[in-house]
Parts: C-alpha cells; sequence; structure tokens
C-alpha cells in the first residue's frame, strides 16, 4: 500500500510544472509581468513636455516592437500626476517609468503600483518608494563638472553664490555634494541658498550683493537650473554684475546661444536620448523579471540597493556651444517644474 501511494505521489509530481515555472512560457522569468515576444504596455509618466517622449517610445520600439506607450504630462501638478498612476493601474498598465513631479510626494503612488503587481522604474528624478530601478544623470558628477567649469571661468578670488535646487530633492542633494566636493576649501561659499521655486533667484542674488558688500566683490554664481540661472541673470544685469561667471544646469535649447552671448560661463547638460535608451533597457528587464544591473547602487531614503543607470553629463562653454546637442535631444533640471 505504501509503496502505491508513494508512485501516485510520484506521478503527481511529474504532472506539475518545474519549480517557478507555473505555466508561464519557455524564457519567462519568476515575477515577470511582460513578454517581448507578444508586447505589453508601458506606462510613461512625465512632469511636463520635453524630448524624453519621443526618444523613450523609439528606443523602446527598437527593443520590443511589439510594445505600447501610455503617455501621461502632470503639467507640474503633483496631484494630477498621482491620478495618472491610479488610471494607469486601473487599466491594467503593470510597467510605468514615472519622472515624478514632486519624489517624496510620489512614495504612497509607488507603493500603490507595487502592491498591484507593477514594475517601477524611476526616471531622472528618484521617486520615493519601493521603486525597481532608476535612471539619471549622474547628479555627483553634475555638481563636480559645475563646480570645474565655475573655477574656470572665475576672474578674481572672492566668494561664489550657490543656488541649489529644492531642499526636499534627492537629486538636487546629490548635485549639491558633487558641487561642495570641489569647492569646500578651494573658494569661499558666500551665499547658498535651496530654492523652492526658480523665481526664488533674483530675491536670493539682491539679498547676496547687499549681504557681500556690493556686486563687485561676488566672484562667480552657480545655478541649479537653466530656469535659475535666468531669474538670476536678470537681477544680476540690473545690479552690474554682466562680467561675473554664470554655471548653469540646462539644455533649453536658448542655451547654446547665450553662452555664444557671454551671458553664461558654462552649461552641464543632459543627455535625453541617452537617458531614455537606458530607461529602455530598464523597462524590458523589469517587465520580465530579470536581474537588473546598473552603474551604480543608490537609496531614496524609503528603499536601499535600488540598481541604477547613472548618465555621463555633457559640459557646454562659448568655445564648444557650436558642438551643443540640437535642441530636443539634450535638457538639464530647468526643463522640468520644480
Amino acid at each position: 500500500m505504501g509503496r502505491r501511494l508513494a508512485g501516485v505521489c510520484v506521478l503527481l509530481l511529474m504532472s506539475l510544472p518545474a519549480c517557478g515555472q507555473g505555466g508561464r512560457q519557455p524564457g519567462a522569468e519568476l515575477g515577470a509581468v511582460g513578454d517581448v515576444r507578444e508586447g505589453f504596455t508601458v506606462g510613461l509618466l512625465l512632469p511636463g513636455e520635453g524630448p524624453d517622449r519621443p526618444l523613450f517610445t523609439r528606443a523602446l520600439e527598437s527593443l520590443c516592437p511589439r510594445c505600447h506607450v501610455q503617455y501621461a504630462n502632470a503639467a507640474g501638478d503633483r496631484a494630477r500626476q498621482g491620478r495618472q498612476i491610479g488610471r494607469m493601474l486601473a487599466d491594467g498598465v503593470r510597467v510605468l517609468v514615472l519622472d515624478a513631479v514632486d519624489p517624496e510626494a510620489a512614495a504612497p503612488w509607488v507603493a500603490r503600483a507595487k502592491l498591484s503587481g507593477a514594475k517601477v522604474v524611476a526616471y531622472d528624478r528618484l521617486a520615493n518608494g519601493p521603486v525597481d530601478a532608476y535612471v539619471a544623470t549622474d547628479p555627483a558628477r553634475v555638481g563636480r563638472e559645475q563646480a570645474l567649469a565655475l573655477l574656470g571661468a572665475m576672474k578674481i578670488a572672492g566668494p561664489v553664490l550657490l543656488l541649489n535646487g529644492p531642499a526636499g530633492d534627492p537629486y538636487a542633494a546629490r548635485v549639491k555634494r558633487g558641487l561642495h566636493a570641489v569647492l569646500d576649501g578651494r573658494v569661499t561659499i558666500g551665499w547658498e541658498r535651496d530654492l523652492a521655486r526658480p523665481d526664488e533667484a533674483v530675491r536670493e542674488v539682491a539679498a547676496a550683493v547687499a549681504a557681500l558688500g556690493g556686486a563687485a566683490k561676488v566672484a562667480g554664481v552657480c545655478c541649479a537650473s537653466e530656469a535659475v540661472a535666468e531669474a538670476a541673470a536678470a537681477e544680476m544685469a540690473r545690479a552690474g554684475m554682466a562680467g561675473v561667471p554664470l554655471v548653469a544646469h540646462g539644455g533649453r535649447p536658448a542655451a547654446p546661444e547665450r553662452l555664444r552671448a557671454g551671458t553664461r560661463a558654462a552649461t552641464v547638460s543632459t543627455d535625453v536620448a541617452a537617458e531614455a535608451s537606458a530607461a529602455a533597457r530598464l523597462v524590458v528587464e523589469v517587465a520580465g523579471g530579470r536581474t537588473v544591473y546598473g552603474t551604480a547602487v543608490v537609496s531614496n531614503g524609503t528603499t536601499v540597493s535600488i540598481p541604477a543607470v547613472l548618465v555621463p553629463p555633457a559640459v557646454v562653454t562659448k568655445a564648444t556651444a557650436h558642438e551643443a546637442p540640437a535642441p530636443g535631444t539634450a535638457r538639464g533640471r530647468g526643463a522640468r517644474p520644480h
């Protein structure tokens, strides 16, 4: 009797799928939510208009011809972006590429996506919550390159102004650390502020000039984005600081013209095509349930050991402005709403 029961058990075990296959197609991985051969829908959630959508769509099509991109533009409204995530999840989208309007506020939505069985690739801004992977321009290198450009452009020894991004933005915090890694001990940082909005630069430049004893005392200005630089440059012109070097982080179409005109000493820009291509690769990997490898591992404050692909930035000066990427293929943080 015991031998017959054992034989029945063996036959039952042989009839079950191999461990971990569970009816999946050959080649599929554990935790997969999409198959490249059949195609799947990818939700692309951006905070505003830019070159990212067409570049990402083309990159994804090259890797997954049957995949479809469902696009949503939050127009800088974090509540709207939350609703867009909810609608995509309700539509059955199980892979999201999220460029968060507000990285901290995105955490509950990322958690909801994970509870729904979806994969989340954080794009450009590192959203809080249990994201699966991250792609962006390397923020530490952005800060270092900005600092080196500022040092190279300074004409006098004196205090510099640092106008950073929002205090709650993890990307801005990493750029800031990169700046200080180069500047600390080499120059005097006479005025430094974390700006919630680009227009706050007008007030901060005016306050810095007054506190430091006049425009002639300022040796240089470094801005977190092209939008901040635009506001700072307007106040610098009013204050008589036309010759003071101004370094930005941006890729707006007018940036090369400003460099050639001398109103910028340098700008550090993003290769959006490289970012979009990396995001498409990560999408295919997380959708297939494969282990994701990047160029680094990052933490967003709620999740540790997030695999990340960090794209190197490009430094553009007056001498190289003619080589700058064409409009629509580069951007900086200034191209995003704060």
